[in-house]
């Protein structure tokens, strides 16, 4: 007994093993010189943007820091939805001062409304996307959006189970809604290797990874995905950096290239697991997306998204800069 147990107990150890040496290897030699933004990077705003709490002049100063910058898009936080797919709205009512703020200083930065809520089919408290009707208030809500001025909606429901499909028919019903305005999701990561997503399901009670098909079908339906790049369980720097390149690499695999790729990065810093806060960095981000990018080979609708403006801070943004916009 205690010998079978040793080896059930070896097995696993020794495929953690393997895998964080695939990593870690993935971290390793230069980016090519010409591995940098290409104007293609976006931001994750907070809800401060659009219920009143900011001003023109924070536009202002935000303006300063990002017209230097690779940033094409933001997705401003305009909700939560309602358990039930509504989107009130008071919860955006500084929304029209924002958007005209925004469109005098940063007319050349798209504005997307950030929706979102938790999902749980079988939970209480959690939206339903499998429920036609609510599905059809949260396009309602995505389209009045877009009726007042934003240039796109950008969605991040968690989480989302490999192979759902009333995710993908709120895409669908969402494009059809909205017509040729911006669509975007926040996706989940994508199974770094093949059968890993079946224990980390165990552990956490829910899909932390999509299978490569999934994740395409995702991206066919959207204009950008942004991979949700962090908290990732990597105890360590080098380690965090190999999944970033193992996270690029598969994504410019599977997204086709008239398509949009965004690698999330960690501008905040309280993680869900504390080892995060030392392993991931904006700056390791940058330098994973960039050895992604010399073994693959130039692709311009790459980019990073940061995540969070209101959790980022100087050291964060100087990392962007120096790791991506302008390496050294």
């Amino acid at each position: 007994m205690i010998r079978w147990t040793a080896v059930a107990l070896a097995v696993p150890l020794a495929l953690a093993l393997a895998a964080a040496a695939a990593l870690r290897l993935q971290f390793t030699g230069s980016p090519a010189p010409w591995t940098r933004t290409t104007g293609h990077d976006a931001l994750w705003m907070g809800h401060a943007w659009v219920d009143g709490r900011r001003t023109a002049a924070d536009v202002d100063a935000l303006a300063v820091r990002l017209r230097d910058s690779g940033i094409r898009d933001v997705y401003v936080h305009s909700g939560p939805l309602g358990y039930d797919g509504t989107l009130r709205p008071d919860r955006y009512l500084n929304a029209g001062n924002f958007l005209k703020w925004w469109r005098e200083r940063l007319p050349g930065v798209r504005v997307s409304a950030w929706l979102g809520q938790s999902v749980n089919d079988n939970g209480k408290r959690h939206l339903d996307l499998a429920d036609p009707e609510a599905r059809g208030k949260v396009v309602a809500g995505a389209k009045a959006l877009t009726e007042m001025g934003f240039d796109g909606i950008h969605y991040d429901f968690e989480p989302v189970s490999d192979g759902d499909p009333a995710f993908l028919s709120v895409l669908r019903e969402t494009r059809q809604a909205i017509g040729p305005r911006l669509l975007t999701v926040a996706t989940q990561q994508i199974e770094p290797f093949p059968g890993v997503r079946y224990p980390f399901r165990l552990i956490g009670g829910h899909d932390k990874y999509w299978t490569p098909g999934y994740f395409r079908q995702v991206a066919d339906l959207t204009d950008q995905v942004a991979i949700m790049t962090y908290d990732s369980w990597t105890p360590l720097q080098t380690l965090y950096g190999g999944y970033v390149v193992r996270q690029a690499k598969l994504a410019m695999e599977i997204v086709p290239e008239d398509k949009t790729v965004l690698i999330g990065a960690p501008a905040y810093h309280d993680h869900k697991l504390a080892l995060s806060d030392y392993a991931e960095s904006v700056a390791a981000a940058a330098d994973g997306t960039r050895l992604a990018l010399t073994e693959h080979g130039p692709r311009t609708n790459l980019g990073l998204a940061l995540y969070v403006d209101f959790a980022a801070t100087e050291e964060d943004w100087a990392e962007y800069r120096t790791g991506w916009v302008h390496p050294r």
